[in-house]
């Protein structure tokens, strides 16, 4: 059994770190949820210029005018909303600026305490070292994420559904990073839990909380070609359980990636199979011997993992109206967090020789 590690920081000293990066981990989800609204609202291609140390929207008539003449310039003006005035324009345009001045607002609030912290010695190097990576992965994801609109400024009014899911699933990793990092810091000011890890358990929620990831990226492919707008049947898939057309594209490989039926084919089948995985793990729970935090957080994903299929499915059958669509990304991201709560508390070189003891005193206690 592996020793807990003392925590290199007395606990006052590391909490208001642990609760630092648990409020950038929020505003990074609402970022997630924003920049859900933006696309399904169509408002992500409305400002067509990069400018990351441009903070102040239009502020006169003038400059609203330069702003919207820019964007009839381009695709989705021209193909999609020929139609939009001024005042139509800036209904889209608020919600993207928005996006972007809060993703730099999020590199402010987790920049400026990181570098207290540091002055102050409240963060050890080994720690400083992996939140300045989380940085740079932040600064990089503002770059990729115009990297993506600008795929929607050349031919097509739409984004790349490749940049798109690199986009979404670079969100998700920094999210989960600073998720688990936070909880590090959490579980090193805490007592010992008083039972011992099961290694299989844990090996399956951290399965679990990856194939979370592998859907959503399925999920992103969908969103990018707005498959989710045709075969709108469930269980079946245009009358099929496996629709003829899958694999019509040459080379085969595109497929997966271009082919609309197969992109919403395999959503289906890995969120099925996603579903599945979690009522294995929660069975596979009921006869292991867990504590009661982990206990809950296995009921809570198992349970969440419902709400989400649900989600999934009503989204499909309604055609994707964007008050549900964006609840289920939103609940997927809601599932990934408790994923990763589960998978840490099971991770076992948190458990202790003392804990142990503890759990084979309490066992005999009962025995007797």
């Amino acid at each position: 059994m592996v020793t807990t590690p003392q925590p290199a920081l007395p606990a006052p000293l590391l909490r208001p770190v642990a609760r630092w990066l648990v409020v950038c981990a929020a505003m990074i989800f609402a970022m997630v949820i924003l920049g859900g609204a933006t696309r399904l609202t169509h408002s992500g291609l409305s400002m067509v210029e990069w400018k990351p140390l441009h903070l102040l929207p239009p502020m006169t008539d003038a400059d609203w005018q330069v702003e919207f003449q820019n964007y009839r310039q381009y695709p989705e003006f021209i193909k999609t909303n020929a139609w939009m005035t001024l005042d139509d324009f800036k209904g889209i345009f608020w919600l993207e600026y928005t996006h972007r001045l809060w993703g730099r607002l999020i590199g402010v609030v987790f920049f400026v305490p990181f570098i207290w912290f540091v002055i102050q010695r409240r963060i050890d190097r080994r720690l400083a070292a992996k939140l300045a990576v989380v940085f740079v992965l932040g600064g990089l994801q503002g770059a990729l994420g115009w990297f993506m609109v600008a795929s929607g400024l050349v031919d097509r009014p739409g984004v790349s559904q490749y940049r798109l899911a690199a986009h979404l699933i670079t969100a998700f990793i920094l999210y989960g990073a600073i998720v688990w990092l936070a909880l590090d810091l959490f579980r090193a000011t805490s007592a010992p839990r008083p039972f011992n890890a099961d290694r299989k358990m844990w090996r399956r929620a951290a399965s679990v909380a990856l194939t979370v990831l592998v859907v959503a990226i399925s999920g992103a492919l969908v969103a990018g070609l707005h498959a989710g707008l045709i075969y709108n049947t469930f269980p079946l898939m245009d009358g099929q359980v496996i629709p003829k057309g899958l694999m019509d594209q040459q080379p085969w490989y595109l497929n997966f990636f271009e082919n609309i039926m197969t992109v919403q084919f395999d959503h289906r089948i890995l969120a099925i199979a996603l579903v599945a995985k979690i009522i294995g793990m929660w069975v596979r729970s009921r006869h292991a011997d867990l504590w009661p935090r982990a206990r809950l957080l296995t009921n809570a994903v198992t349970g969440w993992s419902l709400v989400q299929a649900a989600l999934g499915i009503s989204t499909l059958l309604l055609v994707v109206p964007e008050p549900l669509a964006l609840a289920h990304q939103a609940s997927a991201l809601v599932l990934f967090t408790l994923a990763i709560c589960l998978a840490h508390e099971l991770r076992p070189h948190f458990v202790s020789d003392q804990a142990a003891s503890t759990n084979a005193a309490l066992r005999l206690e009962a025995a007797e």
